[in-house]
């Protein structure tokens, strides 16, 4: 048996050891097998080779995100210093993420040596993070869950917002939006995060929800339900695509399989409401990957609605993600399910068809992504309609007979 065999094919940290035990390096993977077989089976430079060789045991720590796995890894490399991970003299260029001590904490990425030089200005760091287009994809997605304010406090007189707060990365501290208290509870809430700490996170979100709720601060309840949301659904496998060893970069290995996800909604004013998903991987179906869905908590005629709920529970499950999301509909529908993507900060495209006013014409809302065409995406979405008419037409039975 190999030293991989048992490790599972999920995002997290692994760490290799020799003979006596020590730490010889760690690494991060969003597959921990398929990126630790690597080592083994393709070929390297001698420094990895000499690597290698000394391997005796492989231990890991699954991660729920690859986000978390790049986290990890920083926390531990510096904790344990391992000889083969990559080490310059000092790691003053190297990137922080790093917290102001002011009275609304901006949180900037810097270079530890401009940390060195104004140590006045920062309460807590976190890093070193050797991968600057990881590292900023990261907060890119953390900002959508718990924005921050990048600039200074501003001035009392200011009345107009900044840029961040109109797309909804910045809470507001630039108009006075948020108060300090809640401003606070994302800042520490981000602490906890770079910490991995992410479970504490979601106890204290699902307490303060129960209590906002009770007290009737409906407002407050759905912004930590949605808070809550995004960070249970962080899809960023996209996020780490290469480790570095001794400077060479060792890219992961990928057979690509296009999948697109097509989606319908079936009911008959609003009963009997189901839903559907077909895959096809590399424009051909692929029907073990087919789900249907019965709608659960919308009862009347409301497509948006019901299609929203396919979605969260979509998003629930531990399925691959697609390459694109295919709707049965124009840009209202696409409009909503862009919405849900970016609360669960992911990045996919979106493409909407439907049919004309004379129902004789497909009108397409998104672009069409160069791995697919047009005739391929009317299939899909004419097979995810047959799909969901199949299925509304069984529950209607069922519903009758009972």
């Amino acid at each position: 048996m190999n030293l991989y065999s048992k490790l599972p094919e999920t995002p997290g940290v692994y760490i290799m050891r020799d003979k006596a035990g020590k730490i010889l390096y760690i690494g991060k993977a969003v597959n921990l097998k398929r990126r630790v077989s690597s080592y083994f089976t393709r070929p390297h430079d001698t420094r990895i080779e000499g690597l290698v060789k000394e391997i005796k045991k492989i231990d890991f720590e699954e991660t729920g995100t690859a986000i978390e796995a790049l986290i990890l890894e920083s926390n531990l490399i510096k904790k344990h210093q391992p000889p083969f991970n990559i080490k310059e003299k000092d790691d003053k260029s190297f990137l922080y993420v790093a917290i102001t001590k002011e009275k609304y904490p901006r949180i900037l990425l810097v270079r530890g040596k401009d940390i060195q030089e104004d140590k006045k200005l920062f309460g807590a760091e976190y890093g070193p993070f050797t991968s600057a287009s990881s590292i900023r994809e990261s907060l890119r997605i953390i900002r959508k869950i718990f924005p921050y304010a990048t600039h200074p406090e501003p001035s009392k007189t200011q009345t107009r917002a900044c840029f961040d707060y109109q797309i909804g990365l910045c809470p507001g501290t630039c108009i006075g939006a948020i108060s300090k208290k809640d401003y606070l509870k994302n800042i520490k809430n981000i602490k906890l995060f770079f910490s991995g700490k992410k479970e504490r996170i979601i106890k204290s979100l699902e307490s303060e929800m129960k209590r906002a709720s009770k007290t009737l601060n409906f407002e407050r309840a759905g912004e930590l339900k949605r808070q809550l949301f995004a960070l249970q659904h962080i899809q960023d496998v996209a996020l780490i695509k290469e480790d570095k060893i001794s400077g060479i970069k060792n890219s992961e290995l990928k057979i690509r399989n296009f999948r697109i996800e097509g989606y319908d909604i079936s009911n008959i004013s609003g009963t009997s409401a189901v839903g559907s998903m077909v895959v096809f991987t590399n424009n051909e179906p692929d029907k073990s990957e087919y789900r249907k869905f019965k709608i659960k908590t919308v009862f009347k005629p409301d497509d948006f609605g019901m299609l929203k709920e396919v979605l969260e529970r979509r998003l629930g499950n531990n399925w691959p993600l697609p390459d694109l999301f295919l709707i049965d509909g124009g840009r209202g529908q696409v409009s909503a399910i862009r919405g849900i993507l970016d609360m669960a900060g992911i990045k996919i495209p979106v493409v909407g068809i439907a049919k004309g006013p004379e129902r004789k014409r497909n009108d397409v809302t998104g672009e069409i992504p160069s791995f697919t065409d047009l005739k391929t995406l009317i299939k899909i979405r004419d097979e995810a309609h047959r799909f969901a008419i199949s299925y509304h037409k069984k529950i209607r039975r069922q519903t009758f007979l009972n």
